[in-house]
């Protein structure tokens, strides 16, 4: 990031851009951008992209598109006290790919113990139910985090992708502003 100037950084912030590199340079994107523009996944696999990003969408619609997993494979790739996940928040140790790996694999066991499918092989009705139980602690033999606490990461980091940007706050009917003006004080 030495390369962009600061106030580029900034204002690319604050309109729900993150540094991505391509080609050797580094550019401002969203994390739809990013997926729309098959930007390289820094520390994802291709398959674990692929099950955050069918986890996301049942979880918020539009979360795919939105980046979902561009997004969460940036942020475990930054320094842990600059991410922006909620697993940060929530006081997940780093490194936070290590609980990302093991929400996601969680999942998808408890789906194959339960459906003898995939997450992702699951029809959208079939996946809903799996995230209801979650939520609910109701799968037994589940293994990895507590299950209503994957729920809870995995639907914050969703909901952060598709409406923490201009057009999720235009999408909700949210006035948008980049900064606002300090109030004066009497």
């Amino acid at each position: 990031m030495a390369t962009i100037e600061r106030r580029a950084f900034m204002k690319g912030a604050t309109l729900g851009a993150l540094a991505f590199t391509v080609g050797g340079s580094t550019v401002m994107l969203t994390a739809g951008e990013a997926r729309a523009r098959n930007i390289p996944f820094r520390l994802l696999k291709e398959a674990e992209a692929e099950l955050i990003e069918s986890i996301g969408e049942t979880l918020v619609q539009g979360a795919r598109a939105a980046g979902v997993a561009h997004f969460i494979d940036h942020q475990i790739s930054v320094p842990a006290e600059e991410a922006l996940l909620q697993a940060r928040i929530m006081n997940v140790r780093p490194p936070f790919a290590n609980f990302y790996r093991a929400a996601i694999g969680a999942v998808d066991s408890a789906s194959q113990r339960v459906t003898g499918h995939k997450f992702i092989e699951l029809t959208a009705a079939q996946k809903i139910e799996l995230v209801q139980n979650m939520r609910q602690n109701k799968i037994d033999g589940w293994q990895g985090p507590p299950a209503p606490f994957v729920y809870t990461v995995l639907r914050s980091d969703a909901v952060d992708v598709v409406y923490g940007t201009m057009e999720g706050y235009e999408a909700l009917g949210i006035p948008y502003q980049a900064h606002i003006a300090p109030t004066k004080r009497w």
